[in-house]
């Protein structure tokens, strides 16, 4: 191991343990690390980097996409995903327990955030589940693993920051994310509905089927999150607007839904302010000290040592896949996903290409592989929120969300052996 690879892991375990932000931590590694090894002027390649890593056009849709979700938590969406979606899940093999995944799902393609999305439909979906006799554990798992759909189904905002980083178009990944989006919904749903075909106990006796009219009228409740789907994602998918034009039809969408529902006040307006101003006063600091870092690594020459010496190995490229997905499962226990992904691109995204696959197709793999440290201790978000809403402990929600980590595993197996499940729309967009 090198000089200047030793320092940045050796102040990499330091600082991180350490508590510090993480930002901070991997701006003073790259500082570090060039003041020791190179003959620069640290400083003023640090404020330039700032400056350009912080004004990039593309990051104007984050605080965009972030303000729609904030606003939307004050609306009674929550509510009315489960007054509309109820109906119709009555007679699916688990029942209700299913619009845990239904309701995500769709709140998903309004949010861009897991940790939003959960809280939000788990507010409602949470209490009704156990209220009526379902199964606690059944109830809470498959609120963690549909949570995690937050960082998959488009707008993401993890999908943004890893366009930016990686230098691939947003509105590509965007599309890309969508089927295996869809399809982790129904992986989902499909073990849930074996889960309670093999132990009934699960759920509560057969619950007073609705008349079907009743059921329409119920998907009444669902014109507003409807509505912002096609405002937003259907004006990006046909081409109407850019994606930035798209962020901000969102938040004008979003704003509509809160007055015409009446739930915004001056002082609910506010709390979405300050939280849109918070979270990306957070992802801007890590965004920022992690280009950082991955200059001053480009600078040191460490991605291409590291990248050599992997490729050395000579594995197949679906061992390459397993090892990073390994990697990322370990480095998510410690960091968050966006952390992780920020400090370790420039370094995998070589390798991933050079082993043959697409960009698009690298930063859906990513997401699913921090959709999993969403629910893996000690440092999933989705398993502190489920704490938040139940009181019960995060090894213990772990334990039980468990399953919805592994299906998340074999559907990374199952893109990996047929990429085409994630680059079919994004390609045929490009022709």
């Amino acid at each position: 191991m090198t000089g200047p690879l030793a320092l940045v892991l050796g102040m990499l375990v330091v600082t991180l343990a350490g508590g510090v932000w993480v930002g901070v931590a991997l701006m003073s590694i790259g500082v570090v690390a060039l003041e020791t090894f190179r003959d620069m002027r640290v400083d003023r390649f640090l404020a330039g980097d700032i400056w350009s890593s912080s004004t990039a056009v593309e990051l104007i849709t984050l605080p965009l996409f972030i303000l729609m979700g904030e606003l939307l938590f004050h609306t009674r969406l929550s509510e009315n995903l489960f007054r509309g979606l109820s109906p119709w899940t009555r007679r699916l093999p688990g029942r209700l327990v299913h619009v845990n995944v239904l309701g995500c799902t769709l709140f998903a393609a309004v949010s861009g955030s897991s940790a939003a999305t959960t809280a939000t439909v788990g507010r409602i979906t949470l209490q009704e589940l156990l209220a009526r006799g379902y199964d606690r554990r059944l109830a809470v798992a498959s609120l963690a693993g549909a949570g995690t759909l937050g960082f998959l189904i488009p707008p993401s905002i993890p999908l943004i920051v890893y366009g930016v980083v990686a230098d691939v178009s947003i509105l590509e990944l965007f599309i890309a994310g969508l089927v295996p989006g869809l399809l982790l919904a129904a992986m989902f749903m499909g073990w849930i509905a074996f889960r309670a075909w093999r132990d009934p106990s699960l759920v509560p006796p057969q619950e007073p089927a609705i008349p079907r009219a009743e059921a329409i009228r119920s998907l009444a409740n669902l014109i507003p999150i409807v509505f912002l789907i096609g405002f937003v994602m259907g004006s990006l998918y046909f081409g109407f607007a850019s994606i930035t034009e798209a962020a901000a039809i969102g938040v004008l969408g979003a704003l509509f839904v809160a007055i015409g529902q009446r739930t915004l006040t001056l002082h609910g307006l506010w709390q979405a302010l300050l939280g849109t101003v918070k979270t990306c006063s957070m992802i801007g600091l890590i965004l920022v000290g992690a280009l950082f870092l991955s200059k001053a690594m480009a600078r040191l020459g460490l991605p291409a040592e590291v990248a050599n010496e992997i490729q050395s190995w000579g594995l197949h490229p679906y061992t390459l896949i397993l090892v990073l997905l390994l990697f990322y499962l370990l480095l998510g226990c410690v960091l968050d996903g966006l952390s992780a992904i920020v400090m370790t691109l420039p370094v995998t995204l070589p390798l991933a290409v050079a082993a043959g696959f697409d960009p698009v197709w690298f930063g859906v793999f990513l997401i699913i592989t921090i959709e999993m440290a969403q629910i893996t201790p000690p440092v999933g978000f989705n398993l502190f929120v489920i704490q938040g809403l139940t009181r019960d402990g995060i090894f213990r929600i772990a334990g039980w969300a468990w399953p919805f980590c592994a299906i998340m595993m074999v559907f990374t197996a199952l893109i990996t052996v047929f990429p085409e499940i994630v680059t079919f729309l994004p390609h045929s967009t490009r022709g």
